[in-house]
């Protein structure tokens, strides 16, 4: 069981456990004031799955909590003051800074893959792995910290779980065509949900870390190991965009089919996205204490949430850079044929008219003649 925050960041035993250094608090906040927009209406998609309710209710009954928690508790360390004391402190502190009243249980698992997550149905456990800890340092971890403490209060934690079992599933029933189908349609909703819950998570990491240098080198460590030395954000970065813009249609495709059965986005774009949104003004109303409380999200309108992420995605079309993203852009807006600009996209001609008046057996000016030709 988790210990008992009040609203002064005093547990009940009395001893207080603040930040180790000065971060600001935000009382009372509530998950939508960080959660990103692309986030909700996966949820909101994923709920609209036909099949899924029935799913959801079925295994949120059989699914062995008691069983997940002692095996953790039996072969895992439990983060407390006396073991791995430095985590607890994290812990406690992202807890006490995101308001989260009850302090999650979390262990750390023998495991060299750097990896953390945050599952339960009636109560989130925070679980670490030992490559994890290993490869960042106090301020990095810290931002991991907030990140699963995010989930928590986000109530990620339901789904997550229900995704680690419904893939375990799919594999088991792999040579049943119809049953596998069924399922592996959950989990490619489930897996599209939970990569923008990490982009929502990222940001809590932010807002309980407070030092965007730190988060940036955490997830360059987790994409390229512990050689800071050997890095340089701005050239992270830049990968992201390059990423985003680079290609004709054709990458544009291979994307979409190699994100599929991730069950996180790709680092670089992470990165881009948290340095975008510490750079944005809702961030800076946050810290400056303007944000959602909970007390308020009785009284939120849901229509103004699908307004919300409506708008996102018009605005990420708009000004995405990808291929293919420019050329739902331009149909939306009337501009082309969609035949010649498909054609143009996959045969190289994304940024040009095609070549006109090209004889029958001259090759494309800008294709090199292949050995032999």
């Amino acid at each position: 069981m988790g210990d008992h925050m009040s609203d002064d960041g005093r547990e009940q035993d009395g001893q207080e456990h603040l930040p180790s250094r000065q971060r600001r608090r935000f009382a009372e906040i509530s998950s939508r004031a960080y959660e990103h927009p692309a986030d909700r209406s996966a949820l909101v998609a994923l709920r609209k799955l036909s099949g899924f309710d029935t799913v959801f209710k079925a295994l949120s009954g059989l699914l062995p909590e008691r069983s997940l928690r002692l095996l953790f508790l039996s072969d895992s360390v439990r983060v407390s003051d006396q073991q791995f004391a430095h985590l607890n402190d994290m812990l406690r502190d992202a807890c006490y800074i995101l308001d989260l009243e009850k302090v999650p249980p979390m262990y750390v698992t023998q495991d060299p893959q750097p990896n953390a997550m945050c599952i339960g149905l009636d109560e989130p456990i925070i679980v670490v792995t030992t490559g994890l800890v290993e490869l960042l340092d106090e301020e990095e971890m810290r931002a991991v910290v907030g990140h699963e403490v995010g989930h928590a209060l986000s109530g990620h934690a339901v789904y997550r779980t229900i995704l680690l079992f419904l893939t375990s599933l799919a594999v088991r029933l792999a040579w049943i065509p119809l049953g596998n189908l069924a399922i592996m349609a959950i989990v490619t909703g489930l897996r599209e949900w939970f990569r923008k819950s990490e982009l929502s998570a990222d940001r809590a990491g932010l807002l309980v870390g407070q030092d965007l240098r730190a988060s940036m080198r955490g997830l360059m460590k987790i994409a390229g190991g512990n050689h800071l030395h050997q890095m340089n954000v701005d050239a992270f970065l830049q990968q992201a965009e390059e990423y985003e813009a680079g290609g004709d249609l054709r990458d544009s495709v291979l994307k979409i089919l190699n994100v599929l059965p991730r069950s996180h986005p790709f680092t670089t774009v992470r990165a881009a996205e948290l340095k975008k949104w510490a750079e944005s003004r809702d961030y800076q109303r946050i810290m400056d204490g303007h944000y959602p409380r909970r007390t308020e999200d009785k009284d939120t309108s849901v229509s103004d949430s699908f307004r919300e992420s409506a708008a996102h995605y018009a605005n990420h079309v708009k000004s995405s850079k990808d291929p293919l993203m420019k050329l739902v852009s331009d149909l939306a807006g009337g501009a082309g044929d969609l035949g010649d600009r498909v054609r143009r996209g996959f045969g190289g001609f994304t940024g040009s008219a095609p070549p006109k008046d090209r004889g029958k057996d001259q090759p494309p000016t800008d294709t090199p003649p292949r050995d032999g030709d």
